[in-house]
């Protein structure tokens, strides 16, 4: 059901893409502005992991520098058939975490130092299995699609004065390109959302799946949600972009299942996860039917 919404959330920011540049510019302005944002985000598509990572100072770590953590993502990228991502860890006091990459074969995953402070292994592992379900579904290659469109909408509104605003052909007149102007990426923006909360339940599946026990996702939810509300996340909220690609908003001022969020409400979340709990006939966290993954043992590693 989240595979066909997705499709047909796509779909709707490709019509909207192609309504919108036929009104503004007609067809030279529609090609200009996508073969410019095409180009932009290409560039995006190859270094946009590079890009996100330095932009939160995230430091690669391995099996000797960070044991717990790195065990436990290396067991569930074996679980879950997966080549194993690059690790890293962020120095920040806000539970969070998440995956970046153009795919499977060249993929990472971050966590800050709150969460792994925060967080019980299973709990841990409950929250890297839901960012590893991102890399298996290919959400940031779906999400680069939905940039393209979105960065394409937002040229033809930056050039609608140019293109539109005087064009004869232009049915809007003036004062509709003007209102053009501003609603046509606020559009194209709750497109984007909504694609980007609709992958957030179907990774919450997929991770739950991979670690075996969706109670463990959902304790790790519930701690991460009250420690993103206490902490700042200085470097997400710099750069607003980037929320998308966390396991909870990092951004302050967004905590509803609203029409501007870009993640799901957490106890929305949380339900849906007990709900498939009860499904498999799991009733505690500390108690899993399905998993193979053994209880992972904590280390005296230097971030643990």
């Amino acid at each position: 059901m989240n595979i066909v919404r997705t499709g047909l959330l796509l779909a709707a920011m490709t019509g909207l893409f192609l309504v919108i540049g036929f009104l503004l510019g007609g067809e030279s302005g529609m090609l200009i502005a996508l073969v410019v944002a095409i180009g932009m985000n290409f560039f995006s598509y190859w270094n946009s992991d590079k890009m996100v990572l330095r932009m939160n100072n995230a430091l690669e770590v391995d099996a000797q520098t960070a044991p717990e953590y790195y065990n436990i993502v290396a067991d569930l990228a074996h679980k879950a058939q997966l080549p194993m991502p690059k690790v890293y860890i962020i120095e920040e006091d806000q539970p969070n975490a998440f995956a970046t990459g153009r795919n499977p074969e060249n993929a990472a995953v971050a966590a800050t130092t709150g969460i792994i402070r925060t967080l019980s292994s299973e709990e841990l592992a409950g929250v890297m299995a839901h960012e590893l379900s991102h890399i298996k579904n290919r959400d940031t290659l779906i999400m680069t699609i939905t940039a393209t469109f979105a960065g394409a909408i937002s040229m033809l509104a930056n050039f609608a004065m140019f293109f539109g605003g005087r064009s004869r052909d232009n049915p809007l007149g003036f004062i509709g390109t003007i209102a053009m102007m501003f609603l046509a990426p606020m559009a194209a923006m709750l497109v984007q959302m909504a694609i980007s909360r609709t992958r957030e339940y179907s990774a919450d599946r997929g991770g739950a799946e991979i670690c075996g026990n969706p109670l463990w996702l959902a304790s790790g939810l519930a701690k991460i949600a009250g420690g993103a509300q206490s902490y700042e996340n200085e470097a997400a909220e710099a750069n607003p972009a980037m929320a998308p690609l966390f396991i909870i908003n990092p951004l302050s001022g967004a905590r509803m299942d609203g029409l501007f969020t870009t993640h799901p409400a957490t106890a929305n979340r949380i339900a849906e996860l007990e709900k498939l709990a009860k499904e498999w006939g799991i009733t505690s966290a500390g108690r899993q039917t399905r998993s193979s993954i053994p209880k992972i043992r904590r280390s005296s590693g230097p971030w643990g």
